[in-house]
């Protein structure tokens, strides 16, 4: 991530995502103390990474705050690991003109690279590389998890629809490239996935707007899909590995960025277009 931002003397860099500490400590050493940032929204983890930080002799500003909200001070370099959707407004305003952004787009490995351009927004592309990282959190606790209730509802549900898919089931969370892109046209989604000692695999999706699927199959074998919500969520996603065959890869990945003010989020390449709001 650091690569990609150009870090090069002089300037000044807020660190989003302070965790433990490790990134502002190599910001902190390249750089020095006073040109460094880095904030984080959890109070033990900005306190944990300020004593480790001062017991190698680095004093970098640490900051515990909501790095999606409002925002003091003005850097040439916005460096986020952790992930978020969209890009928050108030990192474009204390971005200084020409600065840079990069961060990865939540629940996605793209890694966006942006300068900041004159109408306050940013523009730059989708780089050929991957990252992943966590969602930011809006407080120091984590949310509750619920996926697993809702996973274990729709295992043996019938659905509203039954066919066969055209494709293996796949394990979309590591099948990086399709994740990311059905995550853009199809945003929200969870997986689940299983394989038995056997070679059967199951494959779970849900979407907060009722919709669901599950796919079972022997390894290499067309599945058997169920389906039910007002989306057929397989269908969305054979319909982007069907393109992935048939163009050789898929536009996401080298694809042209606009940012605007708002922290929206513009993505073309070739006749290939998609938006990544709130």
């Amino acid at each position: 991530m650091f690569g990609h931002a150009e870090i090069h003397d002089g300037v000044e860099v807020l660190d989003v995502g302070t965790g433990c500490g490790y990134g502002a400590a190599l910001l902190a050493r390249r750089l020095g103390d006073d040109r460094v940032t880095s904030v984080d929204v959890d109070p033990y983890l900005t306190k944990a990474a300020a004593e480790r930080l001062d017991l190698i002799g680095l004093h970098p500003r640490i900051v515990t705050a909501d790095a999606t909200g409002p925002l003091t001070g003005e850097y040439d370099r916005i460096v986020a690991t952790v992930s978020v959707r969209p890009i928050p407004p108030s990192w474009l305003q204390v971005l200084r003109p020409g600065g840079r952004l990069v961060t990865t787009i939540a629940d996605t490995t793209i890694i966006v690279v942006a300068d900041k351009t004159p109408d306050g927004g940013a523009a730059g592309r989708v780089m050929w590389d991957r990252a992943g990282f966590m969602r930011t959190r809006h407080g120091d606790d984590y949310p509750p998890d619920e996926l697993a209730d809702r996973f274990r509802e729709i295992h043996d549900r019938e659905g509203d629809e039954v066919t066969r898919g055209r494709y293996p089931v796949v394990e979309v969370a590591e099948a990086w490239e399709l994740q990311s892109m059905l995550e853009v046209v199809a945003p929200g989604i969870e997986h689940w996935y299983d394989e038995d000692d056997e070679g059967r695999r199951t494959a779970l999706m849900v979407h907060p707007d009722g919709s669901w699927a599950r796919a079972t199959a022997m390894r290499d074998e067309a599945p058997i899909v169920h389906q039910g919500g007002p989306r057929r969520l397989w269908d969305l996603l054979d319909r982007i590995r069907h393109r992935r065959l048939v163009e050789g890869s898929l536009p996401l990945y080298g694809s042209r960025v606009r940012i605007t003010p708002d922290g929206v989020v513009h993505l073309r390449r070739g006749r290939w277009t998609a938006v990544i709001g709130p």
